[in-house]
């Protein structure tokens, strides 16, 4: 449903449904109801300013019945936020499609305690664009290439192609170069398929039994020594994520054939090749202060696909290096 009022300052009204019943005469009661236990006066004056508006842009006060409307809108409060110590470089811009380099520990869309700094709301104000939707999204701790769409009238040429799988995605990372103990060896390349889900209510994704609903092709490319410090996450000769000197790791290639959630770090970690410096997989550590100089080793390489508009094959290249692997070339 569109909403009626604008994006400010990059960020989207909140819409809320009002109930059909209730013990609530009016939709400030109902607001009150929900939110007055934060800012009960920041409600009055909201309904007072015509700031709460209905279907059509109706603006609503504090009288108007409950029943009176299915969805309302309003602009939240946005708390102040410190910027994050990353940047989005912009690989491609045309008329229907914007494409970056997303950086790791940046968010692709608001959410929780990052709204003004995600790469959505950022782009949306540095490019002065407020009709920019993500195509799709990358995990928060995930690097590379993120589509947007800058152009509503073709935006749904464009989601077809995700929705169809008729977009080929890469991503490469860096794990451990043999299977952590209690693992067998590993044949590469290699194809691993399982059945995966996840809760809202839950932090991880899980496997579970069941018909398989994720694939992902996996290669290795190359093996180096490590020499970084030890960091959080699930790869090292002991399985708990600590890079010891001279460790063998390996740059890999992963071609995910579906989109589950974590789908590239449960799949790694399945084969005893925890991605490094991964906080969730295998082992969930304590939640700790970001940490920027041991970013997640996990990159959105590539994505191809035929271009609904030109009809052209097109493919986008991220220009980010791991940092584990870029630290073992000369």
């Amino acid at each position: 449903m569109q909403s009626p009022l604008p994006v400010r300052a990059g960020v989207n009204a909140t819409r809320l449904r009002l109930p059909e019943e209730g013990p609530w005469e009016t939709a400030m009661d109902y607001m009150m109801h929900r939110w007055g236990h934060i800012d009960p006066q920041g409600i009055e004056d909201r309904f007072d300013a015509g700031e709460i508006v209905g279907e059509g842009g109706i603006p609503l006060d504090r009288a108007t019945p409950l029943q009176e409307h299915t969805f309302i809108w309003y602009y939240r409060t946005l708390p102040p936020e410190t910027r994050l110590p990353v940047e989005l470089s912009i690989l491609h811009q045309d008329h229907h499609l914007l494409v970056v380099d997303k950086p790791h520990f940046l968010p692709t869309t608001p959410g929780g305690t990052y709204i003004q700094e995600s790469a959505l709301v950022r782009l949306r104000n540095q490019l002065d664009l407020p009709d920019l939707i993500p195509m799709h999204r990358l995990d928060r701790m995930t690097a590379g290439v993120l589509l947007f769409s800058t152009n509503p009238q073709t935006r749904g040429k464009y989601q077809v192609l995700f929705e169809k799988r008729q977009v080929q995605k890469e991503y490469e990372c860096v794990s451990a170069a043999e299977p952590a103990p209690g693992h067998p060896a590993v044949d590469f390349p290699v194809v691993v398929r399982n059945r995966m889900t996840k809760s809202r209510s839950y932090l991880l994704a899980e496997v579970v039994d069941g018909e398989p609903n994720a694939e992902t092709r996996i290669e290795r490319l190359e093996t180096f020594d490590g020499g970084a410090p030890a960091g959080a996450g699930g790869t090292g000769a002991n399985g708990t994520g600590a890079i010891g000197t001279g460790q063998r790791l390996a740059r890999y290639r992963l071609e995910p054939h579906t989109g589950k959630t974590h789908q590239l770090r449960v799949h790694m970690a399945s084969l005893g090749l925890g991605i490094v410096n991964d906080a969730f997989y295998p082992d969930l550590l304590d939640k700790a202060p970001d940490d920027y100089a041991r970013p997640l080793q996990l990159l959105a390489r590539g994505i191809r696909f035929v271009d609904p508009i030109s009809g052209e094959p097109v493919e986008y290249r991220s220009s980010l290096e791991l940092s584990e692997a870029a630290r073992a070339r000369p």
